[in-house]
C-alpha cells in the first residue's frame, strides 16, 4: 500500500508480515524475531524510496497483532533501533491506523495551507484591483469636474457675449414672444472625489 504525504512525500507498507515462526510459542519465538530482522533489512534492501517518483519517508512492515510485534521485541529489543536506522517502521493494527490518521490529517491542513495561499492571492488580487479602479473613479471624477467648469465659461460667454445681443431682438420687437431665449443656469453640481 503506499499512501501519500503532503509534499509529495509517501510512506509504503508492505503487509507481508513474517509469521511462520510463532507457531509453536517457546520453540520458535527467537526464530520469529529472527524473521522480522530479516525482513526489516529485506524491505530496506529493496529501497522503494529509489523506486516511486514520490520519495517515501519510510516503509512501514505491518504485524497484524500486537503480540507479533510484542513477541518479536522480547527476544531482540534492537528491532525498533534497527528498523529506524533503515527507514522500516514496524506496525501493528493500532499503531497503523494512528499512523494513517496522522496522514489524514497532514492532508487536512495541507489543504487548509493550500486555501490559505489562494485566499492571500486573491486578497492582493482583490486589492490590486479595487487600487486601480478607485484611480480610474478619480480620473473620471476630476474629468467630469473640469467638464462641469469647461461649460459654466460657456455658458457665462454664451451670456455675456451672445444671449446679451440676441435678447435684444425681443427688445426691437423682432421676434415673438413665443420665441424667447429661456435662461440658462448654470452647474453648481461638482462631482466627489474618492475619499478612501
Amino acid at each position: 500500500m503506499i499512501i501519500h504525504l503532503p509534499g509529495k512525500k509517501s510512506i509504503i507498507v508492505d503487509a507481508k508480515a513474517p509469521l511462520h515462526a510463532v507457531a509453536t510459542k517457546n520453540q520458535k519465538l527467537k526464530l520469529h524475531a529472527k524473521q522480522v530482522r530479516t525482513h526489516i533489512l529485506t524491505l530496506a534492501s529493496k529501497a522503494y524510496w529509489d523506486k516511486f517518483s514520490m520519495s517515501p519517508e519510510f516503509v512501514v512492515l505491518f504485524l497484524p497483532g500486537e503480540i507479533f510485534f510484542s513477541a518479536a521485541l522480547e527476544q531482540d529489543p534492537s528491532l525498533i533501533e534497527l528498523g529506524a536506522e533503515n527507514k522500516v517502521i514496524l506496525a501493528t493494527p493500532t499503531t497503523l491506523i494512528a499512523l494513517l490518521r496522522a496522514t489524514s490529517y497532514g492532508w487536512r491542513q495541507e489543504s487548509l495551507a493550500q486555501n490559505a495561499k489562494e485566499i492571500s492571492d486573491l486578497g492582493q488580487e482583490l486589492y490590486k484591483r479595487l487600487a486601480d479602479m478607485g484611480d480610474h473613479f478619480f480620473k473620471v471624477g476630476k474629468h467630469l469636474g473640469n467638464a462641469v467648469e469647461s461649460y459654466n465659461h460657456t455658458l457665462g460667454t454664451l451670456e455675456r457675449r451672445v444671449l446679451v445681443s440676441a435678447r435684444k431682438f425681443k427688445d426691437l420687437s423682432a421676434t415673438s414672444d413665443k420665441d424667447m431665449i429661456a435662461e440658462i443656469d448654470p452647474l453648481d453640481k461638482i462631482p466627489r472625489l474618492p475619499q478612501a
